[in-house]
């Protein structure tokens, strides 16, 4: 059975947001977007994996977006970043995204790891109200994408917002490269 999202804007439905996301929301920052744009919808927890969510409320792989944060690591220094990229692809983790991080060795951070530094629940993970010292890397395709749905911090609900906007967030580098395509294998 296939829903639809039923989106409102994200500030009149805080109960939707994780408390970082709401504070980013709360101290919006993006001159040529209103934060108006930045719409929530309620969905049910166990369909927030992107295939599942997809094939439930009738959204495309190609106007969903994917946030992973990745630990890189040189000796016992540990660096973040998070990656946007359309789920349509993969961020590369061993070569784009180890590069920028100077790290020996990069990889999708351990969950409890990923979920203490965020402050978001693990499967939510969004872009909006990260860590302010975290880049923030974002594949070009997403930002021509159209609107995209990214998570909201919560299981519970996500984020519909102008692809552009994710180019426009504190600490975001459009990464030329970043989304791979998808192996068949």
């Amino acid at each position: 059975m296939t829903s639809t999202l039923q989106t409102s804007p994200a500030l009149e439905r805080p109960d939707l947001l994780a408390e970082p996301v709401l504070a980013a929301l709360r101290s919006w920052s993006v001159p040529s977007v209103p934060v108006t744009e930045v719409l929530v919808a309620e969905i049910d927890p166990e369909l927030a994996d992107t295939a599942e969510f997809c094939a439930a409320y009738g959204t495309t792989l190609d106007t969903s977006a994917n946030c992973v944060v990745v630990a890189g690591r040189r000796g016992a220094e540990t660096s973040y970043a998070a990656c946007v990229v359309l789920a349509t692809t993969r961020a590369d983790v061993n070569g784009l995204v180890r590069r920028r991080l100077s790290a020996r060795k990069a990889s999708f951070a351990p969950m409890d790891a990923a979920v203490e530094s965020t402050r978001m629940e693990y499967g939510g993970i969004t872009p909006v109200g990260l860590p302010a010292d975290w880049p923030v890397l974002v594949d070009p395709a997403v930002l021509t994408a159209g609107r995209v749905v990214i998570g909201s911090g919560l299981r519970r609900s996500k984020l519909s917002v102008p692809g552009e906007v994710l180019g426009m967030l504190p600490n975001a580098e459009v990464s030329e490269g970043l989304g791979r395509p998808v192996s068949a294998d």
